[in-house]
């Protein structure tokens, strides 16, 4: 008889003071018993990168494939370019005019390793991993000598 593996919970949020400013991600990897939370920051990056990268971060934590995930996010760009197909058609047209474009296509190669489902919350609404997650993402991006978001800078670059 096979094992099967519990269900992933990962609750994410990402921060920018200004947008674009000095920017943060927090995740909380919830699997059973198990509880791991990630964050980090940048000098400069904006909301939206960050909300998109602490789902790739907590994606590529999962440490086997085909997992079941939910992603429960307070980022409507993220949750709705999954539930909405926004990918699919930004894809399909070679991501023209589109942001973020290297941090879609990470997510993309670690998403088709699981079974994920995302879920919309509000944010700032006492949803209590939510709240964790933006307190780690607003210190993350308070921390001393932050690395450059070199995928921001290099898009922004070409303007």
């Amino acid at each position: 008889m096979e094992h099967t593996k519990p269900a992933i919970f990962l609750y994410t949020d990402g921060a920018a003071s200004g947008n674009p400013g000095p920017g943060g991600y927090g995740v909380v990897l919830r699997c059973g018993d198990y509880e791991k939370e990630l964050s980090g920051g940048f000098a400069l990056t904006t909301n939206n990168r960050m909300e998109l990268l602490a789902v790739i971060v907590g994606l590529e934590q999962i440490r086997w494939d085909n997992a079941e995930v939910h992603v429960v996010s307070d980022s409507s760009y993220v949750v709705k370019a999954l539930n909405e197909g926004w990918l699919d058609k930004w894809k399909r047209t070679g991501f023209k005019g589109k942001k973020n474009v290297d941090l879609w296509l990470r997510f993309d190669t670690v998403y088709h390793r699981h079974r994920v489902a995302f879920h919309w919350i509000k944010g700032h609404a006492g949803h209590p991993e939510n709240e964790r997650c933006d307190r780690l993402a607003v210190a993350a991006y308070h921390a001393a000598n932050l690395p450059e978001d070199s995928g921001y800078t290099a898009e922004n670059s070409l303007l």
